[in-house]
């Protein structure tokens, strides 16, 4: 029994270590959002879908909701304050139509917070609690890792991983791993179950970049060429070709 609330432990402790490098590796793509000063066709659905996560994860963590779970509240924690700063420079440098969607789904995120919260605190005790916090906990937890799910398909169909952060897979992968097994450890199904679901979801990712890293400049390269094309069909290199082969026959004339 003492080893096994030792691994649960331990696994908790590198869950929030790789959940924390997860919340942080979108910096890259945020840096480049900035810079550029648009969204390109970045999604800013797994942010917002990740703060909920992060929220109800916190509250589900909290000793008055589920026991044995403060490491799942430190981190889901720290998330909601990271999570919250994505959504709202996504919001700040998005098209007008993006802009309205993601604020609007933003909304969305604190009012389902909200009236789980308020619910669970005024109409239910003990383990009716922790089981309502639980399942939306679950189901929120699933949604967040399956919003990736329209890069991935993205990303089938330009054969690109441009718009798939490589670190974002891997902690996926990662921290989905840590938390699976911290669930399992810990009996808690609340945590299994959703945690699973990413360790499975981030495998996928991570087997995609193996198959597309190569190609990723492919798309710009193919856009590049295309730009090239000239009035009458003929690309730059072919019309590159043919004066050469017109300066060959005027050097033999």
């Amino acid at each position: 029994m003492g080893v096994v609330h030792t691994l649960h432990f331990v696994f908790g402790i590198f869950g929030n270590a790789t959940a924390l490098f997860l919340f942080l590796a979108p910096i890259i793509t945020f840096k480049r959002i900035i810079q550029n000063r648009s969204t390109e066709q970045f999604s800013g659905l797994p942010y917002a879908m990740t703060l909920l996560n992060c929220l109800l994860s916190a509250w589900y963590g909290l000793p008055f909701v589920s026991p044995n779970n403060l490491l799942v509240s430190t981190i889901n924690g720290t998330g909601a304050v990271i999570e919250s700063i994505y959504v709202l420079i996504f919001i700040a440098f998005a098209p007008k139509k993006e802009k309205k969607k993601i604020s609007a789904l933003l909304l969305l995120v604190l009012t389902v917070f909200a009236a789980v919260a308020l619910v669970s605190m005024l109409s239910l005790h003990g383990n009716k609690r922790k089981l309502f916090c639980g399942i939306a906990a679950t189901i929120f937890s699933i949604i967040m890792y399956g919003s990736p799910l329209s890069i991935i398909r993205l990303v089938i169909k330009t054969k690109s991983v441009e718009f798939m952060p490589f670190f974002l897979s891997l902690f996926v992968f990662l921290c989905g791993a840590s938390w699976f097994a911290f669930g399992l450890l810990g009996k808690d199904p609340f945590v299994a179950i959703p945690n699973g679901f990413g360790f499975g979801l981030g495998t996928v990712q991570l087997i995609l970049y193996a198959i597309y890293c190569e190609k990723k400049g492919f798309t710009k390269k193919l856009t590049l060429d295309e730009s090239l094309t000239t009035e009458n069909g003929k690309s730059h290199q072919e019309e590159k070709q043919s004066s050469n082969n017109n300066k060959s026959k005027l050097e033999q004339v």
